[in-house]
């Protein structure tokens, strides 16, 4: 994957009058954003450049949001980019429709833009990783949270960023159950509308990455998850 520039943020957004005014509270933190009101001038600019996040709104006049976000997903070069949707979409279905095409967040219009940079900042900081030298091993399966890298059987496993952290999260308190709440709050660190069932769209998704392994993630009924050999 070509290596991300930290400070631009790509913002797809048709709402030309919402789009400057998100624009102008990022920028004010620090970010360089790039505006796309229309999919296709996104698709053409994407491969000149990787952001480090981008904002994606859901009903745009070309392309679904949504088709945009599948389309990230399927190339390895840029499924790794961390995406929050920006919509006016609020179901409990479109949401989990959201994750389960890998987004990091979901956020429904309209927002406040102080509660849009917090969680912009939530996201990155998620994506861009801690930094420690932890690393975990059970059997051929092992976790390094300072290279943000999972390993099973030899072969590496690509995670997104939030499926990495909760991931991390399980085997931060191995044996002992998490609460699907506390895995909300551990991801955005805010309080958040969007239901606890998109936790368990992550946690299939990494059950379904990590194979045989995957079933070391037991589920506690009505009320999280823990891992477990």
């Amino acid at each position: 994957m070509r290596e991300p520039d930290r400070n631009t943020l790509f913002l797809v957004e048709d709402d030309e009058e919402l789009a400057d005014l998100i624009s102008y509270n990022l920028e004010r933190e620090g970010f360089k954003v790039r505006l796309f009101t229309r999919a296709m001038d996104f698709f053409g600019y994407i491969e000149k450049e990787t952001p480090s996040l981008i904002l994606l709104d859901v009903m745009l006049p070309d392309i679904e949001g949504f088709r945009i976000a599948k389309f990230l997903q399927n190339r390895p070069d840029l499924r790794d980019i961390p995406i929050i949707f920006l919509t006016a979409k609020g179901s409990e279905e479109d949401k989990l429709k959201g994750f389960e095409l890998g987004a990091d967040d979901y956020i429904t219009k309209p927002f406040s833009m102080r509660e849009l940079v917090s969680r912009v900042k939530a996201v990155l900081k998620r994506a861009i990783g801690s930094r420690t030298t932890e690393t975990y091993s059970i059997g051929g399966l092992s976790l390094d949270a300072n290279r943000v890298k999972v390993v099973v059987d030899g072969q590496e496993v690509k995670l997104t960023p939030a499926e990495f952290k909760i991931l991390k999260i399980l085997l931060d308190h191995y044996g002992k159950p998490v609460s699907r709440d506390y895995v909300v709050q551990e991801l955005w660190g805010i309080d958040k509308d969007t239901t606890e069932r998109a936790i368990d769209v992550h946690i299939k998704h990494i059950r379904d990455k990590l194979g045989s392994y995957g079933s070391f993630i037991k589920t506690v009924r009505g009320f999280g998850y823990k891992f477990e050999v």
